[in-house]
């Protein structure tokens, strides 16, 4: 297998050519509207690059009576909390190109977190940024539904996780939902 750094810049190129030659959209699928309803926390992101854009999700969430919440990042050592958030309120310039509520924003234990990846596989093995702040929020929110956001092209066929890797419950791509075994 490819090491991971050279396995992530050949994803991140196909995820930004297929951006850029066939602008999609991620809607909600029905497996995903059935799991939201009145006071669920969801943890959604604002894309950055060619990352699939949740609106559509996280809008199908507020519609629904959930609370939206988005990470909230400090360093790449420091973990990732999730504030509460909504489209109405300002965004302040985070850390790696990051858009993200004001520090000072409720913190909140999200119920469904959306989750930005660069490569997924049939196992639902995710394959992140490389600085493990979705490792260590799935650790810290082990009952939360692990749903990650992508396009199909960043589909491969096998990824080796790591011994701290926690395979996600499903992905949501232009195509749909996969789900997996540990839904």
């Amino acid at each position: 297998m490819t090491d991971k750094q050279t396995l992530r810049a050949r994803l991140r190129a196909a995820r930004d050519t297929f951006v850029v030659e066939r602008p999609h959209a991620i809607a909600p699928p029905a497996p995903y509207l059935a799991l939201l309803r009145p006071g669920l926390v969801v943890a959604s992101y604002i894309p950055i690059g060619g990352e699939a854009d949740p609106t559509a999700l996280a809008t199908a969430a507020l519609d629904s009576g959930c609370t939206l919440a988005l990470p909230h990042v400090v360093s790449r050592a420091q973990p990732l909390r999730f504030l509460e958030w909504h489209p109405d309120h300002p965004l302040d310039d985070g850390p790696f190109g990051l858009r993200q509520p004001h520090h000072d924003r409720r913190e909140v234990a999200p119920d469904i977190i959306l989750t930005p990846l660069v490569g997924f596989d049939a196992g639902l093995n995710r394959l992140g940024q490389g600085a493990g702040h979705y490792d260590r929020a799935f650790a810290a929110h082990p009952a939360a539904r692990r749903i990650g956001v992508a396009w199909s092209v960043q589909q491969i066929a096998a990824l080796a996780p790591d011994p701290w890797d926690v395979p996600l419950h499903a992905v949501i791509t232009e195509n749909g939902w996969i789900e997996g075994k540990t839904a």
